[in-house]
């Protein structure tokens, strides 16, 4: 089995999305081969807008994959001190380092997102980035 740290912009593709990178979300998200991560963070990024909005179906969506996610960023002190190092080695803006490091906090092989390859998360090298839009 391969943990994968799902990002905030592949849930919302899988649960928003039409045609072919909803397709592309939902197939990493059905791959049994895999075992989730996430963290707070991403479920902060991700529940409370839907619910505001009353996007019920939506809501349910992600609780019902972070139900399935096998592991947790639970040190958040941790990925905070690691999220500022990446961020200052690498140059991530703020949430894409707290995501990075949660990811690496709980020994993730791969970080999935919907951030195009010339954004500064792929300088990262400890992780493997992947972008469902390649």
């Amino acid at each position: 089995m391969k943990i994968t740290f799902i990002d905030s912009g592949v849930l919302v593709t899988a649960a928003r999305g039409v045609g072919e990178d909803s397709e592309k979300a939902l197939e990493i998200l059905a791959d049994s081969s895999r075992e989730f991560a996430s963290s707070e963070f991403i479920k902060m990024e991700v529940i409370p807008k839907a619910i505001y909005n009353r996007k019920t179906a939506e809501a349910e969506f992600y609780e019902s994959f972070f139900d399935a996610v096998t592991y947790w960023a639970n040190d958040i002190e941790k990925v905070i001190q690691e999220a500022y190092q990446i961020a200052a080695q690498y140059g991530l803006a703020a949430m894409d380092a707290l995501d990075v490091a949660a990811a690496l906090s709980v020994s993730a092989e791969e970080f999935v997102t919907t951030e195009k390859k010339t954004k500064p998360m792929f300088r990262v090298s400890s992780i493997k980035i992947i972008s469902i839009f390649d």
